[in-house]
């Protein structure tokens, strides 16, 4: 999954958040050097994508993009659910979403001390340009999707992505919103069972 969704999948614990956003920036031993809130974020981060990328929804959404775009499929259909989550914010929060997303960059702020510099190298820009509101609009999946192709190392075609996204947005849109629901509870699961396993609440 992508930043949006799992920002909400930390379920409005603030360290959970922070290491569920930086999961992907977090290697090795250097977990350790983490409170265990946020190692906590950091394991959820790792379960939501396995079962992600697992999820016989998501790999029917994948087979409408792996004829042109092949592995990079993955990655694409991941910032497309951001962009399902955004759109249909209020059928899973009473937050606005604005609300929420300020609040997010707010706690990442706040913990900016104990984060990975690669990590807030990008995150620098994600808070100025406002990814994760962006998210909502195909302008800014394509924006995204454009940055990401710039930085693959063969050519992954991404910055065409949105016009899939456009072709098959109905498709896409009911095996998002079966998918997330499924996401949802095998989350708060996974939290609890972690949390649990760390000796966490």
């Amino acid at each position: 999954m992508n930043y949006l969704a799992h920002a909400f999948l930390s379920f409005d614990q603030e360290q959970v958040l922070v290491g569920n956003f930086i999961g992907d920036f977090v290697k090795g031993n250097s977990l350790d050097s983490y409170p265990e809130g946020i190692q906590v974020g950091v394991f959820l981060h790792r379960r939501i994508d396995a079962y992600t990328d697992s999820h016989p929804l998501v790999k029917a959404g994948q087979s409408y993009l792996k004829p042109h775009f092949g592995r990079y499929s993955t990655v694409i259909t991941d910032i497309f659910f951001d962009y399902y989550l955004a759109n249909n914010w209020s059928k899973y929060s009473a937050e606005p979403l604005e609300k929420f997303i300020d609040r997010t960059y707010r706690t990442m702020h706040k913990y900016r001390e104990l984060l990975p510099e690669r990590f807030m190298g990008m995150f620098h820009y994600m808070s100025k340009q406002n990814w994760l509101l962006q998210y909502a609009k195909i302008e800014g999946m394509q924006s995204s999707l454009t940055g990401l192709s710039k930085r693959t190392r063969f050519d992954s075609k991404m910055e065409q992505a949105h016009l899939y996204l456009l072709e098959f947005e109905a498709e896409f849109e009911v095996i998002f919103l079966a998918f997330f629901e499924d996401l949802i509870s095998f989350a708060k699961r996974k939290l609890k069972e972690i949390e649990l396993e760390y000796g966490c609440h």
